[in-house]
């Protein structure tokens, strides 16, 4: 196993769709994801999609703790996953406003919204079919972790860029997102 470089925002293969992966089997994929997963839980991550460390292929690992959940019927704790050409149906109009943060962009969290309902397909390592409707949390980091395939980071979702802080001064100067959300008015 190895840790793999992290592709940090301007770097173009971020901004590239990835390409599908014919074998999800095929022994380079494990070899890949062992990998992505050792680099993901190195750098304190809750998902990591192949683009980010380098590889144009649509594969996504993820988990979901029990600790960021939403309480929102749905939106339930996941054990590590992995995603090969993974496929979102968004489910609904509603959409929620939430922090982000990412291993691509180091440093800094944004205000996004995401589609609150969701449902996701795609194949695991063994060739098996995965589908999951979600809700919450667990949907916020299937879509922040799906558009990496699709050549976007979360800024490009923000719809207010005041909305982007520094990790360290939002921890200096710690923000309540409703206040945040109340106070700002569009422009």
């Amino acid at each position: 196993m190895a840790l793999l470089k992290l592709a940090h925002m301007g770097n173009p293969l971020l901004r590239e769709p990835a390409a599908a992966v014919d074998d999800p089997t095929a022994p380079w994929v494990r070899r890949l994801v062992r990998d992505m997963i050792e680099t993901m839980q190195d750098a304190n991550g809750t998902g990591l999609a192949a683009p980010q460390v380098h590889q144009p292929w649509r594969i996504v690992v993820f988990f979901v703790s029990s600790e960021r959940l939403s309480g929102l019927t749905g939106d339930v704790a996941q054990d590590l996953t992995v995603l090969v050409n993974p496929r979102i149906e968004l489910l609904g109009d509603e959409r929620v406003f939430g922090w982000e943060g990412c291993l691509s962009v180091p440093g800094m969290r944004g205000v996004v919204p995401r589609h609150l309902h969701i449902r996701y397909r795609a194949t695991g390592l063994e060739g098996e079919p995965i589908e999951r409707e979600v809700v919450g949390f667990h949907a916020r980091v299937v879509q922040h972790e799906c558009d990496h395939l699709d050549g976007l980071l979360y800024p490009q979702r923000m719809v207010d860029l005041r909305h982007l802080f520094f990790l360290e001064e939002l921890e200096r100067h710690p923000v309540d997102l409703a206040t945040l959300l109340k106070e700002t008015r569009p422009r």
